[in-house]
């Protein structure tokens, strides 16, 4: 009998990836069981986009009903009201002040897109600035505006033009954030006038670069320099939003307000939905047809997206985050020094990493990385690495994740350590 492996294998992309070989059957909350039954503690929660569990009642409830009254019918031919309801709820919610807008899509990569078309077009500029290590999607101006080649963009030909990197501020890895803004200051100096960028874009935490926070200072000053050459700020809480940072946003910890934010992942609570919330004016300014698409803002997406947002009030999920993610570093901290791989513990709220190097030296270990993964996975627990050198292993369970599942999943997380290095 040909196997769930062999058939993919024959079937699919060799450039769609897998992570592991697990083939859902079912998934409830933090738990997945596989074909064979086996179960599983998800923490990865789909790359963050399970942030209210999997098959929340209440996203399920609200999916329902809705695919009782229509789901398709392309809010730009025949539009609805939840749409309507669901960017209203948005331009209050996203930080910043005075009137905003929103538009809807239905990828992160489609967010980021549009956010680049609508700064462009509001500046009449071309210049977009992004940074090392950065993730922002895999069609080409995504892929362009990433700052990891392998395995994102090698292969794939020439990069978009005027897209320019920068250093993201990584003291572990020997960059300051004023090394950055040094940095900045040489580009304006040696590549591009100011005056032609049209704007900057950053994750508050990188995701797929290796979660690493930018300092509350460096943001702070971004959102200066983008106000002295009048460039748009760009924040890409793809990954970050939706309370995985124990804000709804990542932004607030940082007391200043991007012009543009780009969400998805944990919006859709499962259902694919992205959005781009910013300045009215700006977020008006292109022609009527020049933003769209025909899935953007699917209804029954629009749907589940009302009912994260109510999800995450009622059940104080930004609160919940903050504790699970400070459990989680305390747990880590506990058996460092047994595990002398481990140089950094890190992340807000519950989006957290544990990076390794081979131990006693600053020289990236993603082998153990790797292990700690392989370990896991075979007692049932699901991690997923990240960083420009795969050394680093993010958290992302879903943040409804139930206490005793929870600990026992620490539980499996120090054996996986401890055995990765036998």
């Amino acid at each position: 009998m040909t196997s769930l492996t062999e058939r993919k294998n024959a079937a699919i992309s060799r450039g769609v990836g897998m992570t592991t070989q697990i083939y859902a059957e079912r998934a409830e909350n933090s738990e997945i069981w596989d074909k064979e039954g086996k179960r599983y503690i998800d923490f990865a929660a789909g790359i963050a986009v399970v942030n209210t569990g999997h098959r929340h009642p209440k996203v399920i409830g609200a999916v329902r009903a809705q695919l009782d009254r229509f789901t398709h019918t392309c809010h730009q031919v025949v539009p609805y009201e939840n749409y309507v309801a669901l960017a209203e709820r948005l331009n209050q919610l996203v930080p910043g002040d005075g009137p905003k807008k929103t538009a809807f899509y239905t990828t992160g990569a489609e967010a980021v897109e549009n956010a680049v078309k609508i700064a462009r077009h509001y500046t009449g500029r071309a210049g977009i600035i992004a940074f090392a290590g950065g993730f922002h999607g895999r069609t080409f101006l995504g892929m362009s505006l990433t700052g990891k080649v392998q395995p994102y963009k090698a292969g794939f030909g020439p990069m978009m033009n005027d897209v320019w990197h920068l250093p993201f501020p990584n003291p572990l890895h020997g960059v300051t954030a004023d090394e950055a803004l040094a940095a900045l200051d040489r580009l304006f100096r040696a590549d591009i006038d100011p005056s032609r960028v049209a704007a900057i874009i950053i994750e508050p935490v990188q995701g797929e670069g290796g979660f690493y926070e930018a300092p509350t200072g460096f943001i702070q000053r971004l959102r200066e320099i983008c106000d002295q050459y009048s460039i748009l700020l760009i924040a890409d809480e793809v990954q970050a939003g939706f309370a995985r940072t124990g804000k709804l946003f990542a932004m607030e910890h940082h007391g200043v307000a991007a012009d543009l934010t780009t969400m998805a992942k944990g919006l859709g609570g499962g259902l694919p939905i992205s959005a781009v919330t910013g300045r009215a004016e700006v977020m008006d300014s292109p022609a009527p047809g020049g933003l769209g698409g025909t899935y953007a803002g699917n209804p029954l997406a629009v749907a589940a997206a009302h009912a994260v947002l109510d999800v995450i009030a009622e059940e104080d999920l930004c609160e919940r985050a903050t504790r699970l993610g400070q459990r989680l570093k305390q747990r880590l901290a506990g058996i460092a020094d047994s595990v002398p791989e481990i140089v950094d513990i890190r992340g807000p709220g519950f989006m957290n990493a544990v990076e390794f190097n081979l131990a006693g030296t600053d020289k990236p270990n993603p082998d153990f990385a790797n292990r700690v993964r392989e370990e896991a996975l075979k007692r049932g627990l699901i991690l997923l690495t990240c960083g420009v050198h795969g050394n680093v292993i993010r958290f992302l369970a879903p943040l409804t994740i139930q206490d005793q599942v929870f600990d026992e999943a620490l539980d499996i997380l120090e054996a996986a350590l401890r055995a990765a290095r036998e």
